[in-house]
């Protein structure tokens, strides 16, 4: 396993918030976290993040307890917080300056990985003249460069567009796949869950649980054309029942 969390629970002063929390992350692949507002999903994967720590259990990276150890796992947030003032390639190199590497060596590690997320020709411009999926392309590539095995993504794509977003989740999936990343992914939007995911975890109650774990069985990448089939409807109706 890459990452495993193990009977975490959580609770602000009184108010127990997660209860008994087990889930893990295999090598390559793409889970999601499914849940209502306010059941925990942020919380956990603060915790995961090690920006939290839990009230029981513990976070595990391979064999590496980082319960309670930020910096260990990228975590990307909504929006994709590039800095308005700095070119796409300082924004991207950030990751490594804040490690130490000196500015042009930085620059010149992260512009390796510029062709491969898309961000070609794109070095020298600044956020506000990039379209909204170039963006996150950007975050994402930032995402990576500050840890390049599991990365925690909170809804990445929901601010998307619906064209420019089932291109990012083609695009992503692609790239997950080249440069070997696993990663987790809050999302409210079910379809989006069933076209990514290899395994959902539905998470609900007060305290949340997770209700249910659900493989999705069909070979990724899956055509947009997966959402009219019968396989696709049962597991959004199974799905709808159990949130």
């Amino acid at each position: 396993m890459k990452l495993e969390v193990k009977k975490v629970s959580a609770a602000f002063g009184s108010k127990q918030v997660l209860e008994n929390i087990q889930i893990h992350l295999a090598q390559g692949e793409l889970v999601s976290l499914l849940g209502a507002s306010g059941v925990g999903k942020t919380t956990l994967f603060h915790i995961i993040a090690g920006l939290l720590e839990p009230a029981s259990g513990s976070v595990w990276l391979e064999e590496e307890n980082i319960t309670g150890r930020p910096g260990k796992i990228s975590y990307m947030l909504q929006k994709d917080m590039l800095f308005p003032y700095k070119t796409v390639l300082d924004n991207v190199s950030l990751p490594l300056r804040i490690r130490g590497v000196k500015k042009q060596a930085a620059r010149q590690e992260a512009k390796r990985y510029f062709k491969e997320f898309g961000l070609e020709g794109y070095e020298a411009k600044y956020p506000a003249q990039l379209s909204g999926g170039m963006k996150q392309r950007a975050a994402l590539l930032r995402t990576y460069l500050f840890s390049g095995e599991v990365a925690l993504l909170d809804e990445p794509f929901s601010a998307l567009d619906t064209m420019t977003k089932s291109a990012m989740h083609h695009w992503y999936l692609d790239v997950m796949e080249r440069i070997h990343l696993s990663t987790l992914l809050i999302t409210h939007d079910i379809d989006e869950a069933i076209l990514l995911s290899d395994r959902i975890y539905i998470l609900s109650g007060q305290p949340g649980q997770i209700r249910e774990e659900i493989q999705i069985e069909q070979k990724k990448p899956r055509d947009p054309s997966f959402l009219l089939t019968e396989e696709f409807l049962d597991y959004k109706k199974r799905i709808m029942e159990l949130i």
